[in-house]
């Protein structure tokens, strides 16, 4: 990938994804858009993966079994990281001394993150779903990575510091402001769900301690929370029928959608991942829904597919009917906009 695209992405990455989020990253970033050794490493990434989560991530991996001086800059590494503004030739030292490494992890790794807060825009519409057709909800997660997001129902929600969804005994919660309408009283009522399958190119097993490893390296490194949250989830999931599947979702789709019983109604969804499908195969995915929808009704809830904004769509008989559309979220579901249409 040329270095003026690339230099490009990594100036977007910070001053869209990291400002207010992470410091670290987001001055990270801002040097390597302005450094050809850098961008010439990152030039080796596949251009369908987003070059600064996966060139970020693979050096926190590495960090995490290190001794380097870096580790003294992650605030996920030690409990009193150095300033910032030293970081950066300590980056750049770090990673030419492990090009090869990094280079092989670019080839072998994916970037998966199972943003597990992203649930609490998802499960409002699951509930309104349930409560309209009162049929029991099957869940196809397109990109599930771990399946963390397929065990929605099975968390307990805060929504602006008040409104409080208990759906486990447990003190597992999932924190989130709502800067949008009111949410819909179905709500109170968790739903059914009785399936749950997740499609991934390559489906993270939690029980691996590697591929585990890889999952964490992926929650930036000021995140405690995310890390915190992720560890909580993990004996709620085990404890879940959760089928991942390993493969192309566009291809496996149809297939997917003909063992969905047939008492169930069929939700089809997928967060911050169509971004990553060359675009013709966007179209081809949506096209692949409406014949689904000819044999069976069903919904689609996404964002980054034409458009970075969150949408909820019934589909029956080849006909794409909006339930509602929302402006962009928070990419870690810190905040997001509800809306009623």
């Amino acid at each position: 990938m040329p270095h003026t695209i690339l230099s490009r992405q990594f100036q977007m990455f910070a001053q869209q994804e990291c400002q207010g989020s992470s410091p670290l990253y987001e001055h990270l970033a801002t040097k390597i858009a302005n450094d050809e050794d850098l961008l010439d490493i990152a030039s080796s990434i596949p251009q369908d993966q987003p070059a600064p989560n996966l060139l970020l991530a693979a050096v926190h991996y590495l960090l995490a079994t290190s001794n380097d001086p870096l580790t003294n800059y992650y605030a996920s590494l030690t409990p009193s990281p150095h300033p910032i503004q030293e970081v950066f030739p300590i980056f750049k030292a770090f990673v030419l001394s492990h090009t090869n490494e990094l280079t092989t992890l670019f080839q072998e790794k994916l970037v998966q993150t199972n943003e597990i807060r992203r649930c609490a825009y998802l499960y409002p519409m699951m509930t309104e779903i349930y409560a309209k057709h009162q049929q029991p909800l099957a869940f196809i997660e397109i990109g599930a990575s771990a399946g963390l997001q397929l065990g929605m129902d099975h968390y307990n929600y805060c929504y602006n510091q008040q409104l409080s969804i208990i759906n486990t005994e447990n003190d597992y919660m999932l924190f989130s402001e709502n800067r949008g309408e009111t949410l819909p009283t179905s709500l109170s009522q968790s739903p059914i769900v009785c399936q749950r399958i997740g499609i991934d190119l390559n489906p993270i097993n939690l029980g691996n301690k590697v591929e585990s490893q890889w999952l964490q390296a992926l929650i930036w490194p000021e995140h405690h929370e995310r890390r915190i949250l992720f560890q909580q989830a993990l004996p709620i999931i085990n404890q879940l029928d959760i089928q991942l599947i390993k493969g192309d979702a566009i291809q496996l789709i149809k297939k997917l959608s003909r063992i969905i019983e047939q008492e169930a109604m069929l939700v089809i969804y997928h967060t911050h991942v169509a971004n990553q499908i060359p675009i013709e195969l966007r179209h081809k995915l949506i096209e692949q829904l409406k014949e689904i929808s000819m044999g069976r009704p069903l919904y689609h809830c996404y964002n980054n597919l034409f458009d970075t904004k969150l949408h909820q769509d019934f589909i029956d008989q080849g006909t794409i009917i909006s339930i509602r559309t929302m402006p962009r979220p928070d990419g870690h579901a810190r905040w997001f906009e509800w809306s009623n249409s």
